[in-house]
């Protein structure tokens, strides 16, 4: 079994015991759940710059990022620098975060905040909006089309974005639908953890025009960034290359002036 596999056992058996604790109707009782949702998509789409900046403890990769800075800390930072939007893992065996990480992104910033999670029921959903995601990752690695299909529909009723995260073309191309806000590349390999940006190069060209073109992870430099503007990005998830600092919004202020033109 690899760490995906691992990862994605781990996740049913964790969403069947929130299910008995906390019930929907107390996720649809909150303030939050029937307030309004900042697009990420459009603020993509009209940068010059693109950057999604990730708040992230730590990774099966990496172990330890950074577990010194308060969640509030490192998104106003963020916020400050001038990202267009905030990605908030919430995994906590594997990466350190929570819901509540989601929860005080959104009470300190007023820019977009995706919740990076391994989604793979409709409840972890309605827990995004009920603690303020603006956005929701669906990973095609983890879903057949048709759960897509059902997660992404559900996530716009709610008026959640989708960003629909591949790695290859198959991936790619089962995942297509109009649902979709975003679709990301991932350099990263989920099983195998090896990271190129050659997976972005190479499918910057099969992805239709009408979705926002994402890199994700294994960005470090400017120069990466500009040569995936080249391919049609607008948007890069950035978080380790950040995180690992003393000071990730300052980090991020120095990368986005050296990037923007």
């Amino acid at each position: 079994m690899n760490i995906l596999d691992r990862i994605i056992a781990d996740k049913k058996r964790e969403v069947a015991l929130k299910k008995k604790v906390v019930p929907i109707a107390q996720l649809e009782a909150t303030d939050l759940f029937n307030s309004r949702t900042h697009s990420l998509r459009k603020i993509l789409a009209f940068s010059s710059t693109g950057i999604i900046a990730e708040h992230k403890r730590r990774s099966p990769s990496k172990s330890v990022i950074n577990f010194n800075h308060n969640v509030e800390d490192v998104v106003l930072g963020y916020q400050n620098a001038g990202v267009c939007g905030i990605s908030v893992l919430t995994d906590g065996k594997y990466f350190g975060g929570s819901l509540e990480d989601v929860l005080l992104a959104k009470a300190s910033v007023s820019i977009p905040v995706l919740r990076k999670e391994f989604i793979i029921d409709e409840y972890q959903l309605l827990e995004a909006k009920a603690n303020g995601a603006d956005v929701i990752l669906l990973i095609a690695a983890v879903l057949t089309r048709t759960e897509i299909k059902y997660l992404s529909e559900f996530a716009q009723s709610l008026g959640l974005e989708v960003l629909l995260e591949v790695h290859n073309l198959e991936e790619l191309e089962k995942s297509i639908m109009p649902s979709l806000n975003m679709i990301g590349v991932n350099n990263r390999n989920l099983k195998t953890f090896e990271v190129s940006l050659d997976y972005s190069k190479e499918l910057s060209v099969h992805i239709p025009d009408e979705f926002v073109k994402v890199s994700e992870s294994g960005i470090s430099s400017v120069a990466a960034v500009k040569e995936l503007q080249q391919f049609g990005y607008q948007g890069f998830l950035m978080g380790e290359h950040f995180m690992k600092t003393d000071n990730p919004g300052a980090e991020a202020q120095t990368f986005i002036q050296e990037l923007i033109p």
